[in-house]
Formats: C-alpha cells, sequence, structure tokens
C-alpha cells in the first residue's frame, strides 16, 4: 500500500507534475487548522467531479468519532462513500484524534471499526499500545500515520513495528518531507513496507543512499 500522505487539491494543482503516475490519495474534507481549539467541524470541499478530473486513486475524509462534531463529521464520510461508490473510487476514512481527545487502543478499535462500517475500503489511524488487536478487530486494511516528526531512525523503527504488527501501510507526511534527504527516506520506507525489510536493515540503506 501506498506510502505518501494524502494530499490537497491545492497542493496536487501547484506542487506536483502532471505526469505523475503514481497513486494519489486525495483529501476532499476541509475546515479545521490548527488556529482552533476544535478541530471536528469540517465539510465535504471537493465534489467527485473534481476528484475524477485529477485521477484521484482515493478520497480520503477526516472522520472524528466522539469529539464535538461527530454527526456532521460522520455526514461528510457517508456523502464522499456513497459518490466514490458511483464511481468505483474507494475512500480512505482517517480516524482524527484532534487536540484533546484520547488515544489509547480501546478508542481505536471503537473508532476504526465505525468508520469501517460507515463502509470505507480503508482506514487510517495511529499507532498505539495493543496496535495488534485494533487491527484485528477491524474488517479492512489499515494504514497507519507517521505523525509527529521523528529522527528518521526512529520513523523506520515506528514504519517496520506497525507493518509487523498487521497494519498494510504507512502514511508518512512530515516524517519524509521534513527529512534532510526525503528521496532517501521514502525509499527506505518503501524497503519496509513493500520489500520487507527490517528497520534495521532500512537504516543501513538510508545511511548507504545518504552517504
Amino acid at each position: 500500500m501506498w506510502i505518501a500522505s494524502w494530499v490537497t487539491r491545492g497542493a496536487i494543482r501547484t506542487c506536483v507534475a502532471p505526469e505523475l503516475t503514481k497513486s494519489v490519495a486525495l483529501r476532499v474534507t476541509s475546515g479545521s487548522s490548527m488556529l482552533q481549539d476544535d478541530l471536528s467541524h469540517e465539510v465535504v470541499a471537493v465534489d467527485i467531479e473534481d476528484a475524477i478530473r485529477m485521477n484521484a486513486d482515493c478520497m480520503a475524509v477526516q472522520t472524528f468519532i466522539g469529539a464535538k462534531g461527530p454527526l456532521s463529521s460522520i455526514d461528510n464520510l457517508s456523502q464522499v462513500i456513497n459518490a466514490g461508490m458511483r464511481y468505483s473510487i474507494p475512500t480512505l476514512g482517517v480516524c482524527a484524534v484532534g487536540k484533546e481527545m484520547e488515544r489509547t487502543d480501546r478508542f481505536f478499535k471503537l473508532a476504526t471499526r465505525i468508520i469501517a462500517e460507515m463502509g470505507c475500503q480503508i482506514v487510517k489511524t495511529y499507532d498505539c499500545e495493543n496496535f495488534e488487536e485494533v487491527v484485528a478487530a477491524c474488517p479492512v486494511p489499515i494504514v497507519v500515520a507517521g505523525g509527529k516528526k521523528l529522527p528518521e531512525k526512529e520513523a523506520l523503527e515506528l514504519a517496520y513495528d506497525v507493518i509487523r504488527k498487521g497494519a498494510h501501510g504507512v502514511d508518512m507526511g512530515r516524517n519524509i518531507f521534513q527529512s534532510q534527504y526525503p528521496i532517501e527516506m521514502a525509499k527506505a520506507v518503501n524497503k519496509i513496507v513493500h520489500e520487507g525489510m527490517t528497520a534495521q536493515e532500512a537504516w543501513e540503506f538510508f545511511e548507504d543512499e545518504t552517504h
């Protein structure tokens, strides 16, 4: 499964070359920013026709289970899933945690299950204690967010650990594009996800590539 981060419509149109042939996970919900305390109030900001025009392979919806605005969040998810079903475009349900929401295995088991049962084909969540139980409880493939920026070796260890516990992929943004060597870092993560390397083997590969 992919290792890049989900991207906005504006970022794709301004920063990604039209000849790109890699899969694109298009973020279609918007409305929150880190300037707000409550991040859960979003809307569907990209319609299905534009997703098709942009050749999106997947539409990503941020979903706030247990937050102050859960109904609108689930409504957004349902709208996108229904539109995607008409054109066979899968939906990635992103299990958002906001600033103050818990990050326990109990919460992630419930949240990922709800998102999957809404009809998403893929769920994005976070690593946590007993993560393998979260994977086992979710009926669709799970990918794991990279989260905050980590040193490269730690990010590779995170990728290996969640893949080992059953994740189908990782969704790493800042742990790749904020690296001093983003291309080499992407290759190293790819080695773990797609070629079965251990974290140590991927780190040695990264060291060889960057020196």
